[in-house]
């Protein structure tokens, strides 16, 4: 995927979001997108499902530009995992299986065990057929979550966006919610607008966005020690959650190492 001279602003009148934005991921990355409230990480990969056209520049994926295929086409290929978690006055069947009605029941339950909904799922009055209120409102925070989480491996995309919760989650709604994003993260190329320390130490690369500009992009350790860097800044005003993780191979590096022992 390849951002390439990327501009952005949503009307004629108003100030440009982005500017002059170019970087590339290779397929089986995971990209951290990190800056300060307002820098323009959500219009970043919102771009990407086309949810908006660039003003300037171009997106492409596989070398084809994104505006050169149909929107359905384009998004088929994309899975989304949000804040704002987005769940439907139906039951939770229909929501896990939102984008792959043709899905079996077995398959179904197969992503939620791995989603680890499937235990509290089942305790619900009518299990998979309970319904959930509008925007899952009868769930709790990290269930709907996890709902989330489960309809995205159904899905099974080959690039996924994440925009990591910052909601305040119980220690283990915290821990099953992580392992579930690790499962969903594994193989695919992934944009995470990252809050987690933990997440942005394992990407294979950050992009630290200020005033809709690229302004340093790199890994962890390596934005670390740059003398002045505003990724250093960032990490040293606490702006991440400082979930601790011992350090890790990147998932590339993780997958190229499986490779070699096959």
């Amino acid at each position: 995927i390849e951002f390439r001279d990327v501009e952005f602003q949503y009307h004629d009148d108003t100030d440009t979001v982005l500017r002059g934005v170019s970087f590339t991921v290779q397929t089986g990355q995971i990209v951290a997108v990190v800056g300060l409230s307002g820098a323009g990480k959500t219009t970043l990969v919102n771009l990407v499902p086309r949810f908006h056209d660039v003003t300037g520049g171009a997106i492409l994926i596989g070398g084809v530009d994104v505006r050169d295929v149909t929107l359905t086409s384009l998004r088929r290929g994309i899975g989304m995992v949000t804040q704002d978690t987005i769940l439907f006055d139906a039951s939770i069947t229909d929501n896990i299986a939102y984008a792959s009605p043709d899905a079996t029941r077995a398959e179904i339950e197969s992503v939620a065990r791995a989603a680890h909904a499937h235990e509290f799922i089942v305790d619900l009055p009518n299990g998979y057929d309970t319904t959930i209120g509008e925007r899952g409102q009868r769930l709790s925070g990290g269930q709907r979550q996890r709902l989330t989480i489960a309809r995205a491996l159904l899905k099974n995309p080959p690039i996924l966006i994440l925009d990591e919760a910052t909601s305040a989650l119980d220690a283990e709604s915290e821990l099953l919610v992580q392992d579930a994003l690790e499962k969903l993260l594994l193989n695919r190329t992934a944009f995470v607008i990252a809050h987690r320390l933990s997440t942005i130490r394992r990407a294979d690369a950050i992009i630290v966005l200020q005033g809709g500009r690229v302004v340093e992009s790199g890994r962890h350790a390596e934005l670390l020690a740059r003398q002045g860097s505003v990724y250093a800044k960032l990490y040293a005003t606490q702006v991440f959650d400082s979930n601790p993780a011992p350090p890790v191979e990147t998932p590339a590096e993780v997958a190229r190492a499986a490779d070699g022992m096959s």
